[in-house]
């Protein structure tokens, strides 16, 4: 049995010593703020720098990961003789999975004897890590490409993702709150609480007053399904301490240590903004 690499993108939101530890290859998106015409990666600038752009009014636009760079990505592995799995950007979300589709299919006749299978997570931040981190875990049990892909495509609507975030300016500019709402909801404290549904689209599903009662209904929410054996993961937009808060919470109330904090890149931040906190594990459903 050939071996095989693990791809992603950079909406997974993890970042150095913890993509080498993974042994994952992961290809970025890009981002540029209004006004200023250099491109950058999620690795190219400090969350910290780019956070307080936001803050200071800095508008940010993202760009989908194109053919082309899957193309190039994925040769590297194919020619090292490695087959390659893309477990990719929720479709929902953005048309990066679509562009490493189109890629491996133009790459299955250059490469016959390769074998190249994308999964669309409908997932999005560390939702996608957690889903790799199981395909990774059945790799490292001696799985196929074919039976790590398998696993991926059945756990995937079992990643529970919610999200709340600390300012609804960012998803007044995205379409998902009128301008009133955001102005009204800001002036009175009021937080979403949103989820990922199982079309891989950002969905308002409740609203609490004040950032504690947000942190508090998402540990709630891992509380009515999380499954017994699921790891939790957090992540968050430049607001360390709120994320420590919610995985405290959750220890507190629900008896789950939280295995990963990360930050919220600015691929999904853009969209977000400064702020936002994230939660992750595995449910009954999503």
């Amino acid at each position: 049995m050939k071996n095989y690499v693990v791809f992603t993108d950079s909406s997974c939101d993890i970042y150095g010593g913890e993509i080498e530890k993974r042994g994952i290859r992961v290809v970025p998106l890009t981002f540029r703020f209004d006004g200023d015409g250099k491109e950058y990666t999620n690795y190219d600038m400090p969350i910290s720098e780019f956070y307080q752009k936001m803050r200071e009014g800095g508008v940010a636009k993202t760009a989908a990961v194109n053919t082309e760079s899957f193309s190039s990505a994925f040769k590297t592995a194919l020619d090292e003789g490695l087959d390659v799995l893309y477990i990719g950007f929720s479709s929902g979300l953005s048309t990066t999975y679509n562009s490493a589709r189109i890629a491996i299919g133009e790459l299955k006749e250059e490469y016959p004897d390769s074998k190249l299978i994308a999964v669309d997570t409908l997932a999005a931040s560390a939702g996608v890590t957690l889903l790799i981190d199981l395909v990774l875990k059945k790799q490292s049990e001696g799985a196929s490409i074919e039976e790590a892909a398998e696993l991926a495509e059945k756990m995937k609507l079992n990643i529970a993702h919610w999200f709340t975030v600390d300012d609804l300016v960012y998803l007044k500019r995205g379409g998902r709150v009128s301008g009133a709402a955001a102005l009204v909801g800001n002036l009175l404290g009021i937080k979403p609480v949103l989820h990922v549904d199982n079309d891989g689209h950002l969905v308002n599903v409740t609203k609490v007053r004040g950032r504690h009662s947000s942190l508090v209904a998402m540990a709630d929410k891992l509380g009515e399904g999380i499954l017994p054996d699921s790891e939790v993961y957090i992540s968050h937009s430049d607001s360390l301490s709120d994320a420590e808060k919610l995985a405290k919470i959750i220890e507190d109330k629900y008896g789950y240590k939280t295995s990963l904090i990360t930050d919220v890149g600015p691929v999904i931040g853009a969209h977000s903004g400064p702020g936002t906190i994230a939660l992750f594990f595995v449910a009954k459903e999503r």
